[in-house]
């Protein structure tokens, strides 16, 4: 199980320079900040430093809620950094969007259940009745939005409005079968966390599995990504393949794929709650 903690996490960007990691690690030290975690990376063709740490916070001397403030004027200025601030007591709340495939939700679920997730899930929104008894099994408000060509924003809306009353900070398309508005993402930039059914961008269409195995492909993947207003082209999280060879057939393509889509659906879920996934351009960096 989950232990929360009384932490502070920051994520952060910025050009690398000389002095940026003794002067995040000294600020936490001369407020009485304990480090317990530390990771970072400089991309040296962009020249660009990255860095998440996480510090104890029990003997800290400044205040949570002035935290970023004074962070931001000591260090995010001068550095021209780009941070974000989390607690380590204040659990992310995800809405699970769904259509007919049970797959990735039944895993997401399971792994919630279990507490390997350690996330709140007030609701599950759909399109279709069919996954309701899922969510009942589960004791989750399942809400159903028939979404067409005529009534998608509209509907999409009332979708936000209800997220919104619920506090949902991120949301996860578990095989979710529509495309998701330019409206919603800029509500929810980098916080859509999509399964597609491939290594991007290959064997799009409703058949992907068809298609992969009429071409006789030697390896099938899943891909775990961000949602962008370009189709299925987001910031990539996770990846995973399995091989296979000339006895599969489609069903066991599809098989297997499934089996793909709940692990890297659910790792890419993971990072994302663990706040430690960084967002730069259209790339991430996933730290350990």
């Amino acid at each position: 199980m989950n232990i929360q903690r009384n932490t502070a996490i920051l994520l952060m960007h910025c050009p690398d320079q000389q002095g940026i990691l003794a002067a995040v690690t000294e600020f936490i030290n001369q407020n009485k900040g304990n480090i317990v975690y530390l990771d970072q990376h400089v991309d040296y063709e962009q020249n660009v430093f990255f860095m998440r740490t996480e510090f104890d916070l029990t003997n800290f001397l400044i205040p949570r809620d002035k935290i970023k403030e004074y962070f931001n004027t000591l260090f995010a200025e001068r550095y021209q950094m780009e941070f974000s601030l989390y607690f380590g007591d204040q659990k992310p709340r995800m809405a699970l969007f769904v259509s007919k495939m049970s797959h990735c939700l039944f895993d997401i679920l399971a792994r919630y259940t279990s507490g390997e997730l350690d996330v709140d899930i007030p609701l599950i929104i759909s399109n279709h009745e069919d996954l309701r008894w899922v969510a009942d099994k589960f004791g989750i408000e399942y809400h159903v939005f028939n979404i067409t060509k005529e009534n998608k924003e509209e509907q999409e809306a009332k979708e936000m409005a209800l997220m919104k009353e619920k506090g949902v900070t991120f949301i996860v398309l578990a095989r979710y079968m529509q495309v998701i508005s330019e409206k919603m993402i800029a509500e929810y930039p980098n916080k859509i966390i999509n399964i597609h059914h491939s290594f991007l961008p290959a064997f799009i269409g409703a058949k992907p599995y068809h298609a992969a195995y009429a071409r006789g492909v030697k390896i099938i993947g899943a891909t775990g990504h961000y949602v962008t207003t370009e189709l299925d082209a987001g910031p990539i999280i996770e990846q995973d393949v399995a091989r296979v060879n000339h006895k599969d057939t489609v069903q066991s393509f599809i098989h297997k794929g499934q089996d793909l889509e709940k692990i890297v659906l659910s790792r890419a879920v993971e990072k994302h709650v663990e706040r430690k996934v960084l967002v730069y351009q259209n790339k991430t960096v996933v730290f350990n």
